[in-house]
């Protein structure tokens, strides 16, 4: 999958895709079926056109973090779908402040050089969300490019939705959230440096920032692993720790995984963590024998688990 950042310096080979075009926080199955739209509306490349940052963190900066996806993740995802170019476009002032007529003509035609264009019913862009799916079809027709606006999905009553899996994660309920994504919540990035307190407990664990996304329910889950980059690359099983460590201080949320039969170099390297299975909520023990035995149950579990999947 190629990606592209500017909008304004687009090859000539990278134009005349059908796009699906949205956030895609989470690449949920409503958001698949925007995809899957695009992808039969013509037998040219499929493109992704998304923006990053969030708008909503443009308008909102201080505003709770709210993503399920962060960019790497979006990315990793869409190319597993198949995507031939992810359009990032860079949201800030000057797009943010294009007409819908201004963003459908400089952006979609003189930019992208889109053939084709799919959208969730809900979609809305251009300056103050001024233009939504209806307008989007109509300027379609004016500057020659199809729109095909996809009805939402949903089971039941329920629309899927980010506000929908962001809830499931906070209770704790991944596989609802998987229900909804069509494939289990990442979180993806880079593995840091920590206080490497689990090497002293005898549990090697790969650190990973939680800035800017949404935290699930802070506890211990269990985990597949897929080792992105480096020399170990390829797949992996664990257990894992979203939390702010209770027991040494207060810290900033991170995730800490532990990889079962892995003996490994992972600083730099980045990993793809799926949370498959709520275990336990995070707490403070009294002592560190008491929280060693805690990590050997919730890796046995943890095991137990993934073996039966």
């Amino acid at each position: 999958m190629h990606i592209h950042r500017d909008w304004h310096a687009i090859a000539a080979d990278a134009k005349g895709a059908s796009v699906a075009m949205g956030n895609f926080d989470g690449v949920h199955l409503g958001h698949r079926a925007v995809i899957d739209t695009a992808r039969a509306a013509t037998d040219g490349p499929l493109g992704v056109v998304t923006f990053e940052p969030h708008p909503r963190e443009v308008f909102k900066p201080d505003g709770p973090s709210f993503r399920l996806m962060n960019a790497e993740s979006r990315a990793n995802r869409l190319a597993r779908l198949a995507v031939d170019h992810l359009y990032e476009l860079p949201f800030g002032p000057e797009l943010a402040g294009l007409s819908p007529e201004a963003f459908a003509q400089q952006v979609l035609v003189d930019g992208l050089g889109v053939s084709h264009v799919t959208v969730g019913a809900d979609f809305k862009f251009g300056a103050k969300r001024a233009g939504d799916a209806v307008m989007l079809m109509q300027l379609g027709q004016q500057l020659g490019f199809g729109v095909t606006v996809q009805p939402l999905i949903q089971s039941g009553d329920a629309v899927y939705s980010s506000t929908a899996i962001r809830q499931a994660l906070t209770e704790g309920r991944t596989r609802e959230a998987e229900r909804m994504l069509g494939h289990w919540h990442r979180i993806d990035g880079e593995v840091i440096h920590g206080e490497k307190r689990g090497r002293q407990l005898g549990w090697r664990t790969a650190n990973m920032a939680m800035e800017g996304l949404h935290l699930p329910r802070l506890g211990v889950y269990a985990v597949l692993v897929d080792i992105l980059t480096g020399p170990n690359k390829g797949p992996a099983t664990g257990v894992a720790s979203i939390g702010v460590r209770p027991m040494f201080g207060k810290n900033a949320p991170n995730l800490e995984v532990h990889l079962f039969d892995f003996d490994g170099d992972l600083y730099g390297q980045h990993l793809s963590v799926a949370l498959v299975e709520f275990l336990r909520d995070e707490m403070a023990f009294d002592g560190v024998d008491m929280l060693v035995q805690q990590i050997e149950a919730d890796a046995t579990c943890a095991r137990d688990i993934l073996a039966g999947r």
